[in-house]
């Protein structure tokens, strides 16, 4: 059994090796992007709507309302990231379980975020937004101001926290994709006639779960960065009325 795709070669472009977490990324983005253009051809504002509209107009407002719930600002300049954190991290988790049933003398799918590299680049773009977001909504000199609150001294430790949340996201959704991975291919190999529909059922939730956690989590971060002005500008409002 594979434990990390990083470890799978799946082809070779010259002298470069494409492993499986680089290929099945590509695959996963494809995918995404493929079915993207696919109900934009079929868009429609009135009459009757298609399935993959509904599903994607469901999936877009609860992702707007969460947003909303855990920021209390508009999702509008959010929405893009966050969405895309959770339509990727989702959609890898749910391919590893519709084909998770597969026997091993079919090359299966592994999902990118059993990898380490992965994970972590998902939270580094979780780093990078955080501030790129703060700076945007509170301009450099308040955003600056949050790492010295409530004194100075506590510069160092506001760094630090902020470098490991990063890690702790990679690693929190890196061991459960793996730890799943392992857990469904012992099942499969011990009774692959009773649990691949328990597990696939039991994966689609969790992977979802997975997913949400991880975007939910970037959004609670990005809101701790942002939020301050926000509540400023709410308050000045206030005592304007």
């Amino acid at each position: 059994m594979q434990i990390s795709p990083d470890t799978w070669i799946v082809l070779q472009i010259g002298p470069v090796p494409i492993n499986a977490t680089i290929f099945f990324t590509w695959v996963v983005m494809a995918l995404l992007v493929l079915s993207a253009l696919l109900v934009r051809l079929r868009l429609s504002a009135s009459g009757e709507l298609t399935r993959w509209q509904n599903l994607w107009e469901a999936v877009i407002e609860t992702m707007r309302g969460q947003i909303r719930e855990v920021s209390g600002q508009e999702p509008g300049p959010y929405l893009p990231f966050v969405g895309t954190l959770f339509v990727f991290i989702a959609t890898t988790n749910i391919l590893f379980t519709a084909t998770s049933n597969i026997q091993a003398v079919v090359p299966r799918y592994a999902p990118p975020t059993g990898s380490l590299s992965t994970t972590t680049a998902l939270a580094l773009c979780v780093l990078i937004a955080v501030p790129l977001f703060g700076l945007v909504q509170r301009g450099l000199g308040g955003y600056l101001r949050s790492y010295i609150q409530p004194t100075p001294l506590m510069a160092p430790f506001n760094i630090l926290g902020e470098m490991t949340r990063t890690l702790a996201l990679a690693i929190r959704l890196y061991g459960n994709v793996m730890s799943g991975t392992v857990i469904v291919g012992i099942l499969i190999s011990i009774a692959p006639f009773f649990f691949p529909v328990l597990m696939q059922m039991l994966g689609l939730l969790t992977g979802v779960i997975q997913a949400y956690i991880f975007a939910i989590l970037a959004m609670v971060y990005i809101a701790s960065a942002t939020r301050n002005r926000a509540g400023a500008g709410a308050a000045k409002g206030d005592r304007n009325d």
